[in-house]
């Protein structure tokens, strides 16, 4: 078994302390390794709009003139985006969407083999010279939402995070029994159900179970039962997180995060979040469904659905679907 390390929704959290409780005070003493700094620019992100256009359709005309901030959130096993998310934070209602894109998600490149592991979301960052904005770019495609800034995180970054916080409270709904003696190093899952606390090496088993060891329960969705069981971590951490106050923690976490954010963002995002509430936070699995596909070897792909995702991002926007029109189907990679 691979070392799924399901990070998103840690890294999410974390980005949530950043902005909301303690930057202010960070931000005065030190510049986080991997974050720019722009202090003279007022409104960085706003800047990033598009100028008027007559010919945007209606949703382009919503995206443009919205107060969303659009953030893809990634966690990485080796040069793998394992963990591809979407964070999108309304400025001015203090609504928060996440959009959870499967690992395995087909985005088709015309330079590797059809239905080959290089057509997958997650090999995308490794395996082009700009990493980042190359998965940007896909999940733009996917989704038909822009994309304006990412933040990253590592394995020691989610350890950082779960400890720093005290732990997360999630109530695990099996016995997640799993072990792995090949894995490097060997993995070994355990935990019993149940209402409990997970610190740091735990809450990496709870995010990468899936299949139960013979004799125990799996998931019986897949790795869509592990991104569901994900959404309930990430609520109870952002949950807990909003109530500390938590510079050293920030300060713990940010040398294991990479984010294009400049300081000058953070600060002003951190204005706009206060009052947020998890009450505000909803999270959604990008719309589609998994097919066996090609015959060397078979894989496992997921396939966008892509009306449905264009009624997920016209509802998101606020606008009616009936001002949609035939091409505007916003998922390209498809069969």
């Amino acid at each position: 078994m691979k070392q799924f390390i399901k990070v998103f929704f840690i890294s999410l959290a974390i980005f949530s302390i950043v902005i909301i409780t303690g930057i202010f005070t960070y931000a005065k003493f030190t510049s986080p390794e991997g974050i720019t700094q722009d202090p003279d620019e007022e409104n960085p992100i706003a800047a990033d709009k598009e100028e008027d256009d007559d010919n945007l359709t209606p949703l382009e005309r919503a995206i443009r003139d919205s107060n969303r901030v659009n953030a893809l959130l990634l966690g990485f096993e080796g040069a793998r985006s394992d963990t591809i998310m979407l964070a999108s934070f309304d400025r001015k209602t203090k609504e928060a969407n996440i959009i959870s894109i499967p690992r395995d998600t087909y985005y088709k490149r015309d330079k590797y083999p059809t239905y080959s592991e290089m057509q997958k979301m997650n090999a995308v960052y490794g395996s082009e010279d700009e990493g980042y904005k190359a998965v940007m770019e896909a999940v733009e495609e996917i989704t038909g939402i822009s994309v304006d800034r990412y933040v990253a995180v590592n394995y020691n970054g989610v350890r950082a995070a779960v400890n720093a916080i005290g732990g997360v409270e999630v109530n695990v709904p099996i016995h997640m029994k799993y072990t792995d003696i090949y894995d490097k190093p060997p993995l070994y899952i355990d935990i019993k159900p149940g209402p409990q606390i997970i610190y740091g090496d735990k809450a990496m088993e709870l995010l990468r179970f899936r299949t139960g060891d013979p004799g125990y329960p799996s998931f019986p969705n897949g790795d869509i039962g592990r991104v569901e069981m994900q959404q309930q971590f990430i609520k109870s951490a952002i949950k807990k997180s909003l109530s500390l106050k938590l510079p050293n923690v920030i300060s713990a976490v940010y040398p294991h995060v990479e984010t294009n954010f400049t300081i000058t963002e953070l600060l002003s995002l951190a204005k706009d979040a206060i009052g947020f509430s998890t009450d505000n936070l909803t999270a959604k699995i990008l719309p589609g469904e998994a097919k066996i596909l090609g015959n060397n070897p078979p894989l496992s792909f997921y396939i966008p659905d892509g009306q449905e995702i264009t009624k997920y991002v016209y509802e998101l926007y606020n606008v009616p679907l009936s001002a949609s029109t035939d091409e505007e189907n916003v998922a390209q990679a498809s069969e």
